[in-house]
């Protein structure tokens, strides 16, 4: 089961695995790019880092990750599509981009629907999240681990909001994610969808009023310098997930046999080492409360 403990503790299994790389890889080693659309300086950064570190510890060095942070490979949709296509190796992707490539993963943005990240936690650690590697299979894509983003809260430059009804006629940004567009849009706010890498500056120009994201990452984007008030709504919670291509080919750095019932060795390896990383993301200075 994909739990924080088992996803930290299991690559104590890597070294024992370390044999079954093959002898080219294991001479020249190889570094595979993950991508995410945060600074390094974020929850985000905290939790890759942490990644690569025991990817590399574990491996003697034989496996590197190279970093490509602030969508400097583009979005999270367009990060799922290219480890779906294979031109990018792994991805960190927050939850709220997860539904354009499985649409099933959009019942986790329901507002509401977890009362804590602890709550989140439990769900996404227990049966409902182990289901959910099915549907990333179906996919071509593996799911690694779980990690996290954190609870999203609202900001923005006109006033404060205390009640529902002070969200009406606002024009906010909200994600690509059809459950959350449909909850504020019942609040009578003005919604539209924008990619996250060009909010910043569309928030600087003013085309929206506000927008909506965890603390973490208001703080990490720099949002505070275009918006005016936050509001700690914590009206949803966001997780995020490591993901790589799911292989059927030999030939590939990380293959999958449907008719073989012993798991791929590579695969093994980066899922052992895959943390939601909750001590690396209590440390980070992104993740303190505003």
């Amino acid at each position: 089961m994909l739990t924080r403990r088992t996803l930290i503790r299991g690559s104590l299994a890597v070294g024992l695995a370390a044999p079954t790389i093959s002898r080219g890889f294991a001479k020249t080693g190889q570094a595979l790019r993950i991508g995410y659309i945060l600074p390094v300086q974020s929850q985000l950064g905290a939790g890759a880092t942490t990644f690569a570190d025991e990817i590399a510890k574990r491996t003697a060095g034989r496996i590197t990750l190279q970093q490509f942070p602030d969508s400097t490979l583009g979005g999270d949709v367009e990060l799922m599509k290219g480890v779906q296509l294979g031109s990018i190796d792994l991805a960190f992707v927050t939850g709220m981009g997860m539904p354009s490539v499985l649409p099933e993963l959009g019942v986790l943005n329901i507002p509401f629907l977890f009362t804590s990240a602890p709550h989140a936690h439990a769900v996404l650690d227990g049966p409902i999240g182990e289901s959910f590697r099915a549907r990333f299979a179906a996919k071509d894509l593996v799911l690694l681990g779980w990690g996290e983003n954190g609870l999203r809260h609202i900001t923005n430059s006109k006033r404060p909001i205390v009640t529902p009804d002070d969200l009406k006629g606002l024009k906010m940004r909200v994600p690509q994610s059809e459950v959350l567009l449909m909850g504020f849009q019942a609040l009578g706010v003005d919604t539209a969808t924008l990619a996250f890498p060009q909010l910043f500056e569309a928030l600087r120009a003013g085309k929206f009023d506000g927008e909506e994201n965890p603390i973490a990452t208001i703080q990490a984007a720099k949002f505070d310098q275009v918006q005016k008030f936050l509001t700690l709504s914590g009206h949803a919670y966001d997780p995020a997930a490591f993901s790589c291509r799911r292989m059927r080919s030999t030939n590939c750095w990380l293959r999958t046999r449907r008719a073989s019932p012993t798991p791929p060795k590579l695969a093994d390896w980066l899922h052992g080492s895959s943390p939601r990383t909750p001590k690396a993301l209590a440390s980070s200075p992104c993740n303190k409360p505003a």
